[in-house]
């Protein structure tokens, strides 16, 4: 289990868990390693941010330690984590560097590492990165003369992102009535421009970033603000992101949601009967709800099941060579088109899939009938310890043999938090409650639990 890098990166509280000596450190290890790997040319590393006030402190960290280890780092500055990726993998940089702690609150920070590929960096080369945070690789050589980097503006890289992004669409959305929550975050100038571009009358919230209000009663977190808005205002649909853009959630013209899974039943679908899915499979997470394999059965659509984290997903996509896969949170990933889930794509590919239909979003998510579910995060002393407690198993046993086959329970670690998340599904919400805090309160017995979160 990697230190400081999970399963979406190194991410935590601004200055405490996650320091500006961090990000210049990994910035130095990067700048050194790829400078090395090919002498013969200068290494480049293409950066992007979200909207945090801590992005820009930890940007001006990671750019001075790749260029005093002599290669060269490209600022993106506010743009999203699809941009990132899409832009490291097509103008030939060596790796990719996104400052964004996605959907958490403004007071956290994070630093997500991608290969020039625009993947998710493998855990091998991370591992090295720690290493060195923690000083087990010796002191690394700074750049001299004319060795040290340079830092490059290269804002217009968002220039070439949203052209890409435009020509995925082949009918226009002209007279649509679209509403964009953008998180006070990273889409919130990229998202107008998209929409607009494509003949939108586009209405935004959520885009006036002061810094600390990312996240805040906003995107796709934060869906009331959506409803009530796109109902009040007889909007055709909504469609909110997270922090850094690599999630959507969608809002029907009735105001009530429509989340990942039903997002890649209805795209799945779409896909199918243009055959454009040729592996007739859709790849979820443990996560997704019994619904979406309903209909998916009824639809005559495969689906596989990953561990939670849509690097899971992705790396089962690519192996497999399926073109869809995603979580019910709103990472959904068309490999065909991006290399990472894309909160602005998948925007796209709905609008696209009703436009093609000329059907509202609510009749296309209807065949979905969500099973009741009931997510809760618990703060706690020890993740491993508590999952292993004698307490917590018999607790998790005796719910699901009281379930059977018309429910499930789910209990698992945050990738980046001191967090397990407790899951229940079942035929009645209240019987969800009841599993998931009988479940809860078998952790208070050794004292493992601290709070709610």
């Amino acid at each position: 289990m990697s230190k400081y890098f999970g399963t979406d990166g190194f991410r935590g509280k601004a200055g405490e868990v996650l320091t500006a000596e961090h990000a210049f450190k990994t910035g130095r290890f990067l700048g050194w390693h790829y400078s090395n790997a090919h002498p013969d040319k200068k290494a480049k590393i293409v950066i992007g941010k979200d909207t945090r006030r801590s992005s820009y402190m930890y940007e001006s960290a990671l750019a001075a330690g790749i260029t005093s280890s002599g290669a060269d780092a490209y600022l993106l500055h506010v743009t999203t984590t699809p941009c990132v990726s899409y832009i490291t993998r097509t103008e030939d940089f060596d790796c990719g560097v996104m400052i964004s702690a996605s959907h958490n609150p403004y007071y956290d920070n994070g630093i997500k590492l991608m290969n020039e590929n625009g993947e998710k960096m493998d855990d091998a080369l991370q591992d090295k990165v720690e290493e060195y945070i923690d000083g087990n690789l010796g002191e690394l050589p700074f750049a001299t003369e004319d060795k040290i980097g340079c830092t490059v503006d290269f804002y217009f890289g968002r220039n070439r992102y949203i052209g890409y992004l435009t020509n995925l669409v082949t009918k226009p959305f002209d007279g649509r009535k679209i509403a964009l929550d953008c998180a006070n975050g990273s889409a919130w100038m990229i998202g107008p421009a998209v929409f607009n571009a494509l003949g939108a009358k586009t209405f935004v919230i959520g885009n006036e970033p002061d810094g600390i209000n990312i996240n805040k009663n906003c995107g796709s977190t934060h869906l009331d603000a959506l409803k009530r808005y796109v109902a009040e205002n007889k909007l055709d649909v909504g469609f909110a992101f997270d922090g850094d853009a690599d999630r959507c959630l969608a809002v029907d013209e009735n105001g009530n949601e429509v989340n990942g899974d039903k997002i890649m039943y209805i795209c799945a679908k779409s896909m199918k009967s243009k055959g454009l899915l040729p592996s007739n499979t859709v790849v979820t997470t443990i996560m997704s709800n019994f619904g979406l394999y309903k209909a998916l059965d009824e639809a005559g659509i495969n689906y596989e099941k990953t561990a939670v984290g849509d690097r899971f997903v992705y790396e089962n996509m690519k192996t497999y060579d399926h073109l869809i896969g995603g979580e019910q949170s709103g990472h959904v990933i068309f490999r065909r088109h991006a290399k990472t889930g894309d909160g602005l794509i998948t925007a796209l590919m709905v609008m696209s899939v009703m436009q093609e239909t000329q059907l509202p979003l609510s009749v296309l998510a209807d065949p979905i009938k969500m099973y009741p579910q009931v997510l809760k995060n618990v703060k706690v002393d020890d993740k491993d310890g508590t999952l292993a407690d004698e307490a917590v198993m018999a607790a998790v046993s005796r719910c699901s043999e009281r379930l059977g086959d018309s429910g499930r329970v789910l209990l698992r670690k945050s990738g980046t938090e001191p967090v397990l998340r407790v899951m229940a599904e079942a035929l009645s919400i209240e019987e969800c409650e009841r599993n998931v805090n009988e479940i809860i309160d078998s952790m208070k017995i050794n004292g493992h639990f601290i709070s709610l979160k």
